[in-house]
């Protein structure tokens, strides 16, 4: 594996193991807490997560195929357990980690299309892996203000 393919793997690991921390305690019952109606829940950015790793990685690390037939009203999907979430998005990870271990060195400097622009693979799937982080945040920061809002401390 090339030292490219190997830094992009330990920044999905990162990631990945960032999320876990943040959604260790998580509770059912705290999937769809706002605190505004403005607001996006967790079950929603878990959810839209998941798509991402599902639908939008495929089209950027050419090993990893998307699932036939992808739910349509998959993202905020208030039928979908906690447990049905979470393994959804497992399974994605560790597609995209097959599908990187399989992924060309030469292939990180192609072209790609995303979403109107030319950018380098390499680029893109960065790009995609940088929401695992960015969500991990948003989780975080909800969690905590659920938190003090309810006046508990961590």
């Amino acid at each position: 594996m090339s030292e490219r393919i190997q830094t992009i793997k330990t920044y999905t690991q990162i990631g990945f193991d960032r999320l876990s921390e943040a959604t260790q305690k998580l509770k059912p019952e705290q999937l769809d807490w706002r605190s505004c109606t403005e607001a996006n829940t967790v079950r929603w950015i878990l959810t839209h997560l998941s798509e991402e790793l599902h639908v939008y990685i495929p089209q950027f690390v050419p090993d990893v195929a998307p699932p036939k037939n992808w739910p349509k009203d998959y993202v905020g999907n208030s039928s979908y357990s906690l447990e049905k979430i979470m393994a959804d998005i497992d399974k994605g990870k560790n597609n995209l980690m097959k599908g990187l271990d399989k992924l060309a060195p030469a292939k990180l400097d192609e072209e790609v299309d995303m979403w109107g622009t030319k950018q380098k693979r390499d680029y893109a799937i960065m790009m995609m892996i940088s929401e695992v982080l960015h969500h991990e945040g948003q989780i975080a920061a909800i969690l905590g203000l659920e938190n003090r809002m309810k006046g508990k401390k961590k």
